[in-house]
């Protein structure tokens, strides 16, 4: 599965699916969260929820290209991230982007296109 941050594949021939995304809500447990707070105090890195966004990032993906696959895509172009403070120990991480169909040399996708 190709997936890239540009909003085109250059030297490619491809059919525009729809909008796939992937999104999790994670917190870390309080044992950490009582750490974080005191890393607030003296500066720092907070190595546990750096962890915790990379994780997320990791799940959010994996739906993402779950969901793209489901559809039958090849890639995924013009792939974003976000995040969200859900809570004030939790975190919500999306991605999204554009699923595609790389068309065969006879000029013709097999995917899904937004108006089916």
């Amino acid at each position: 599965m190709i997936i890239v941050n540009t909003p085109e594949l250059k030297d490619k021939d491809y059919e525009l699916l729809t909008i796939v995304h992937g999104s999790v809500v994670m917190s870390k447990h309080i044992g950490k969260d009582l750490l974080a707070g005191f890393k607030t105090i003296v500066g720092g890195e907070i190595q546990g929820y750096t962890e915790m966004l990379v994780d997320a990032r990791n799940v959010a993906t994996e739906r993402m290209i779950n969901q793209a696959k489901n559809l039958g895509a090849d890639g995924i172009i013009n792939v974003k991230y976000t995040s969200s403070s859900v809570m004030e120990t939790a975190s919500e991480i999306t991605a999204f982007g554009t699923a595609i169909k790389l068309k065969t040399p006879d000029g013709k996708g097999e995917g899904k296109t937004i108006s089916e």
